[in-house]
């Protein structure tokens, strides 16, 4: 009864705080960009050199997308002529530094493990992106274009703040109940991780003594990864029974970045090579990011 009790204290605090996350995060964000229209986000993308592809990790950082919105934006940027670099950062950049994901980092694991999340990942976009262009990607690009200029999904905005307002809480409403399901499933499996699973077998298997715990649970968290409001209260239950905070967040950066899903869409718009340097490049950052977690000081 002991575990029951706190696994359900568990789903429901956890629940209730992620709600209110999503639903503010989304709000803000969705805001934002209504005053930044995607023809000026693409022609900011248009900067050649590294600063395009800084621009390019910003851009990404701040779009709260999943695969079904990234992939026709990339494809919308490189049919009108953005430098192939900066695009690649965009690509990168865009899942894993979510601000979604941040502001859930920051909230259940501290303001200080959300910012060397963001340090690590937006550096690791920038600098892959520059890579995969010096060693000639974009030869790996195959020739789609989206139908209609890929206009056709952009709506109106509305005149006034307060209409504004109201538009993107609606719009964040209806991207919250399209995970609501993904996030009770992800609040759940924490849940009976928090109430029943040994904290002594955690940290034998997954704590910061096993050096091979972060490679491996970047990898595991390909399959595991729905969305990253699934994942991120996996990771928090498995972190509080004694897994490393490095491999937590190797989880985390794995299954956001090599998603399933999204390497699928992806590999619609680039060669089978191009799609395996990116899972190389997300793996890469993932492992990274896990050992510069565990080198920090508490």
């Amino acid at each position: 009864m002991n575990s029951l009790s706190k696994a359900l204290g568990y789903f429901a605090f956890i629940t209730a705080e992620l709600t209110v996350l999503f639903l503010g995060i989304s709000t803000i964000v969705a805001l934002i960009l209504m005053y930044i229209p995607h023809e000026k986000l693409r022609g900011w993308l248009n900067r050649k050199g590294i600063l395009g592809n800084i621009i390019a990790a910003t851009v990404g950082s701040l779009t709260p997308f999943c695969a079904c919105s990234t992939i026709p934006m990339t494809l919308g940027m490189l049919n009108a002529g953005a430098p192939f670099g900066p695009v690649m950062s965009f690509v990168i950049s865009s899942p894993l530094l979510n601000p979604i994901i941040l502001a859930m980092v920051a909230a259940m694991m501290g303001l200080k493990a959300s910012i060397i999340y963001f340090v690590v990942t937006f550096v690791a976009s920038i600098i892959f992106g520059v890579i995969l262009e010096k060693v000639g990607g974009e030869k790996y690009m195959r020739h789609v274009r989206l139908k209609n200029g890929g206009n056709g999904n952009e709506k109106e905005i509305p005149a006034t703040f307060g209409d504004k307002l109201k538009a993107s809480f609606l719009s964040a409403w209806s991207d919250f109940c399209g995970v609501l399901i993904y996030l009770l499933i992800g609040v759940g499996i924490g849940a009976a991780i928090y109430g029943y699973l040994p904290q002594e077998f955690v940290a034998r298997l997954a704590g910061p003594e096993n050096p091979f715990a972060i490679p491996v649970a970047a990898v595991i968290g390909i399959p595991l990864y729905i969305r990253a409001e699934t994942a991120i209260p996996i990771g928090l239950a498995l972190s509080q029974k004694g897994m490393s905070l490095g491999a937590v967040i190797a989880l985390i950066i794995g299954g956001a970045g090599m998603a399933i899903p999204e390497m699928s869409m992806l590999a619609s718009i680039f060669r089978k090579r191009l799609v395996a340097a990116i899972v190389v490049v997300i793996f890469s950052t993932a492992v990274i990011g896990g050992y510069v977690f565990n080198l920090m000081p508490a």
